[in-house]
């Protein structure tokens, strides 16, 4: 009886081994691409260390660094552990953590990040600071300081994802955010960065017109990677990044479809304005609010999708970051790197390559 026992055992350790053997072969494990790594909704920061940092979504927000902009390596997420607010505010929420915002105002750094679920607008907007960017500091922590503005489901037209900050001229605060339901919003801060001294204001959709409530109610069918679930409308715009430049504001929102892999849409699309919340126009003079804007890049032959841009200066340089769909990498979501300028007409262009 002992040596069947032995044997059985044998044998099932034996087919166990094999199952183990057949699943890493199914599912091969991960491995950081340093050249070319996936990121999805990048923002970008150059440390007190000269090391530049990307934050993108992910379990408690994402972070690879580099010191040339070409190889990079993974970083500790930001957020660990996840905020107790922001889990039990937004329904679905389990510390996966969309499309954050790096900034530095007033000796320290301001990392504005999402928490959401696909096709919800309720979601909520959070805030954590930082001294340094450098995780080898002993000044080195992230303090989160909780929501600065929810969306509900039913309630409000708008979603609070994909938060950007932009201080104008004056030295005011003002936060954009926003996708589909009635597009990207604008609101004023006050001076703390966290609370809001005015109400959201739209500057930019696709449809045209206002969104109403009840056209919202009746969202019912979204595809996120081929499977169908929730519908966020007509009105497929989200992502904003405003920046100055000389006397302009410059609106950057995505148009179309992200998370689809080799189905992705996305393109980038850019107006300006002499005023901060707008109104941003196109080339062509067609308001944001009412569809405008124009493409600086999309689908091409190297990309099924380029979207979710940020775009920063150092040492008098422009860049523009962003994710891109790579038909060479089967549709997976890259870092799209590339040099910018503004032609004669003020209007910004990428270089062909990084």
């Amino acid at each position: 009886m002992k040596k069947n026992l032995t044997l059985l055992f044998a044998a099932f350790t034996l087919a166990a081994s094999a199952q183990d053997t057949q699943q890493e072969h199914r599912r091969p494990r991960f491995q950081f691409d340093t050249q070319h790594p996936n990121v999805h909704d990048p923002v970008m920061a150059r440390g007190e260390n000269g090391r530049y940092y990307i934050f993108s979504t992910g379990m408690g927000v994402g972070c690879i660094s580099s010191t040339d902009l070409k190889t990079w390596e993974p970083e500790k997420s930001a957020l660990n552990p996840i905020p107790q607010w922001a889990t039990d505010s937004v329904r679905g929420y389990r510390g996966h953590t969309w499309a954050p915002d790096i900034s530095y105002h007033n000796g320290q750094w301001l990392l504005y990040y999402s928490c959401s679920t696909f096709g919800k607008n309720g979601s909520a907007i959070g805030l954590a600071i930082n001294k340094t960017l450098d995780p080898t500091s002993p000044n080195h922590l992230w303090i989160d300081q909780g929501s600065v503005i929810v969306s509900h489901q039913h309630v409000d037209h708008y979603n609070c994802i994909d938060p950007n900050l932009i201080v104008d001229e004056k030295g005011t605060p003002w936060l954009t955010f926003g996708s589909f339901w009635d597009g990207i919003q604008i609101v004023k801060l006050k001076k703390d960065f966290k609370t809001l001294a005015s109400k959201p204001k739209t500057i930019s959709r696709r449809v045209g017109r206002k969104v109403t409530l009840a056209e919202i109610d009746n969202i019912e069918h979204y595809t996120i990677e081929g499977n169908d679930t929730i519908e966020a409308g007509d009105n497929a715009v989200e992502a904003p990044f405003i920046i100055k430049n000389g006397k302009y504001y410059y609106l950057f929102v995505s148009f179309d479809y992200c998370c689809r892999g080799e189905r992705s849409t996305y393109r980038t699309v850019v107006g300006r304005s002499k005023k901060v919340n707008g109104p941003y126009v196109d080339s062509k003079g067609q308001p944001m609010e009412k569809g405008g804007g124009d493409t600086l890049i999309g689908p091409n032959e190297e990309f099924f999708g380029v979207g979710h841009c940020s775009a920063y200066q150092f040492d008098g340089q422009w860049y523009f970051l962003s994710h891109a769909y790579e038909k060479a990498h089967n549709g997976q979501a890259k870092i799209f790197l590339r040099k910018m300028h503004f032609d004669e007409k003020g209007w910004p262009v990428l270089e062909t390559t990084n």
